[in-house]
């Protein structure tokens, strides 16, 4: 149990250091930029492309793998809709964010971070994968349930071109069919590139979590939704035990992949549940208590999950229960 708590706190104690430091340095949340722009378009790209391009190419192409993890976020996104559609009397547009709020995982900041410090390097390429077809998955679904709940029914095809572009051109997806392309022709980077993607790959999860804590203490929890235990609870708990469920109902897939899928769908909700729904203007106040409160839950709920895979209570080819 020391070697779990040993692999935790620190990973939650960077969050809580950001947050303290939020907290205290009262500086506008647009002092992050430069930071989330180190983070998410240099240090984590860098680290999904130095690991999938070393990858040999058969490792990367696991369509039951895709399948199995991509239905499960769908399953708990319509589960968490359903919810909101009952806790708001049909508001579609409320029910949207809720839906994210259940399904969508914090895959970018924290996702990396968690699962090569558990699991080592075998996790990066189940991490790159699941990041970049839930993103495809989660980013068609939520303009179009806004334009329908809003009845907006004109533009379908400038919204759908506007969300292929976001989706092929964020800077995870685009390292990683870089690092696909380098794998299929076996590419070795110079040595002195290797030395930078090193050093980026070290920063990007540290300066991740920090960044995740400021954000989380920039953002003021006025409202708490009363079906918030149960969005969680469809986060934190339901989805992981349903995709590592399915994966050892379909067989055939490394521990590895497994337990990172699992780790994966336990993450709290994604800052971005609270960005989108500032864009939309909707649910914004509760948008920000679910990826708070969230977090907090985390700590006990991903902590929980660590001690059944190290204590291996959590094991391949049986359902969790």
């Amino acid at each position: 149990m020391s070697d779990i708590i040993a692999l935790s706190l620190p990973f939650f104690g960077l969050i809580f250091l950001g947050f303290v430091a939020g907290k205290i340095v009262r500086l506008p949340e647009d002092g992050l930029a430069w930071l989330n722009i180190f983070v998410v378009y240099i240090a984590l790209p860098a680290l999904f492309f130095q690991i999938i391009a070393q990858t040999p190419l058969a490792e990367l192409a696991s369509p039951t793998f895709i399948l199995v993890t991509t239905f499960s976020t769908l399953a708990v996104f319509v589960l968490a809709f359903g919810t909101g559609m009952l806790a708001t009397r049909g508001n579609v547009s409320e029910s949207t964010i809720q839906a994210l709020g259940g399904s969508y995982s914090n895959i970018g900041y924290m996702g990396p971070g968690l699962t090569l410090a558990a699991l080592g390097d075998s996790a990066t390429v189940p991490t790159a994968l699941i990041f970049c077809f839930d993103s495809i998955l989660l980013f068609t679904l939520i303009p179009s349930c806004m334009s329908f709940g809003r009845g907006q029914h004109g533009g379908f095809l400038e919204t759908l071109w506007s969300v292929f572009k976001k989706i092929i051109l964020h800077p995870f997806i685009l390292a990683t069919i870089a690092g696909v392309i380098a794998a299929a022709m076996s590419f070795s980077a110079p040595q002195w590139v290797d030395q930078i993607l090193n050093y980026l790959r070290n920063a990007a999860a540290p300066c991740a979590l920090f960044a995740m804590g400021v954000s989380i203490a920039l953002r003021a929890v006025k409202r708490f939704a009363p079906e918030l235990p149960v969005l969680l609870l469809i986060k934190l708990v339901i989805h992981p035990a349903l995709v590592f469920s399915l994966l050892s109902f379909v067989g055939g897939i490394q521990p590895a992949w497994m337990y990172t899928a699992a780790l994966m769908a336990a993450l709290p909700p994604a800052a971005n549940v609270f960005v989108v729904a500032r864009q939309y203007d909707t649910y914004v106040e509760r948008a920000s208590s679910i990826v708070m409160i969230g977090t907090i839950v985390s700590i006990v709920t991903v902590t929980g999950l660590l001690y059944l895979i190290a204590t291996e209570r959590l094991l391949p080819g049986m359902p969790w229960s």
